[in-house]
């Protein structure tokens, strides 16, 4: 490769690449008479809220979290499918394994998002803008997927620009420029910037980004401390977040399910209750954690009700949690209809030995080794209580930080 001249090279560098309504494309992908056509995919056959749908749905107006009903009031035609999850996972795998030979330094932001630092690459495959262009040919070679890239001098700009040129578009914009290019653009454009933070913003008289980087960061930094200097530099092309090869600890692991309407039957949310445990003792021992203290709610007209329900010591037994999950009711639910049940463990941390528990919970622990195995063999499930042969569908999903290695892998 020629010599070039050293302006030429950027003193920081970040590709951020995100497939085209992955699960969607996936779908229209293996099922070639889907193809051009409005599709829509939930969570099973029974889905009633769209996960995510394809972008000819989405010219009617059609969105995430829209509840399949209202969708087919805006397009008679919209096509249902059921997720395929593993099947996403593998190929989300297949294009973050391809995403290193452009570059080591990757995070996978999500299941269909990552960000990529070439800084370091620029004397190996050339500049900025043609990594960018690999990027787009590693994704095709391992997927046939199409996908969006925006290539800029940092994490915000570069998710920024992508977001701009959706579906399937290219798009660079260098760090000299990014200032100019973010300063009429609304500051909740960027990512994380959220409508809360946008009207107070909006109350000292900065709606774009020009008009926030024209204001003294102490403005911010007196609001929302360390994230108000954060968003400043971000509103200046200037973020300073790092690509982090690294997937942080889980803060929380949980599962919930929408309940039939009007759910008020104790028998019926036992059997959810007790679903929802075996889920979440399942997910903490694959990933040996265990945690101490669980939130276990239901869902009323009037908001949530329960709370956090503690262990003696962290656990990541089934039977363990759903015994919180009874205290909770015989404590706060006044038999009042619910719509929703959820079962989150909190802070979850590497789990003890064994040898620390009593001979009963190391029995206990046995069995639900044994299950686990069973399980992983023949199919979630296979082997459980005797009163989840009453439980609905609940088809599994990817966790939305979802990572090909470490705690987040999680479908």
């Amino acid at each position: 490769m020629a010599l070039r001249d050293s302006t030429d090279f950027w003193p920081r560098a970040i590709i951020h690449v995100d497939m085209n309504a992955f699960f969607a494309s996936v779908e229209q992908r293996d099922f070639p008479e889907l193809r051009g056509k409005p599709i829509a995919v939930t969570n099973g056959e029974q889905g009633a809220t769209i996960i995510t749908c394809s972008y000819e749905a989405r010219a009617f107006g059609i969105h995430t979290g829209m509840r399949l009903k209202e969708a087919r009031t805006l397009c008679p035609d919209v096509i249902q499918r059921p997720a395929r999850p593993k099947v996403y996972a593998h190929i989300s795998t297949a294009i973050m394994a391809s995403l290193c030979e452009v570059s080591p330094d990757i995070e996978v932001f999500s299941v269909d998002e990552a960000f990529l630092d070439v800084t370091r690459c620029q004397s190996l495959h050339g500049t900025p803008e043609r990594m960018g262009r690999m990027v787009v040919d590693q994704v095709q070679a391992a997927s046939s997927l199409p996908c969006s890239v925006g290539v800029s001098g940092d994490k915000c700009t570069a998710k920024f620009a992508a977001n701009l040129v959706k579906p399937n578009g290219f798009i660079v914009i260098p760090p000299r420029e990014a200032r100019a290019r973010l300063e009429h653009e609304p500051v909740t454009a960027l990512s994380g910037v959220a409508q809360g933070i946008g009207g107070y913003l909006a109350a000292h008289g900065a709606h774009t980004c020009g008009d926030v980087a024209r204001l003294p960061v102490s403005v911010l930094a007196r609001r929302f401390g360390n994230m108000g200097r954060h968003i400043w530099l971000m509103c200046r092309g200037e973020d300073p977040d790092k690509v982090s090869a690294d997937a942080a600890a889980p803060k929380s692991l949980g599962h919930g399910k929408v309940l039939p309407p009007g759910a008020c039957e104790r028998e019926v949310l036992l059997t959810y209750f007790l679903h929802m445990s075996e889920k979440v003792g399942a997910r903490l021992r694959r990933h040996d954690l265990a945690a101490r203290r669980f939130f276990i709610g239901l869902r009323a007209a009037q908001g949530w009700i329960g709370g956090t329900f503690s262990l003696a010591q962290p656990g990541n037994e089934a039977r363990a949690i759903y015994r919180l999950c009874c205290a909770m009711l015989r404590q706060v639910w006044q038999a009042q209809p619910v719509f929703q049940v959820q079962v989150t463990a909190l802070a979850p941390e590497p789990a003890g030995q064994r040898d620390l528990f009593s001979e009963t919970d190391q029995k206990q622990q046995a069995v639900e080794h044994v299950m686990d195995q069973v399980n992983r063999r023949y199919g979630e499930f296979a082997l459980a209580p005797a009163r989840l042969l009453q439980r609905s569908a609940m088809p599994n999903v990817i966790a939305p930080s979802w990572q090909p290695d470490g705690h987040r892998q999680s479908i």
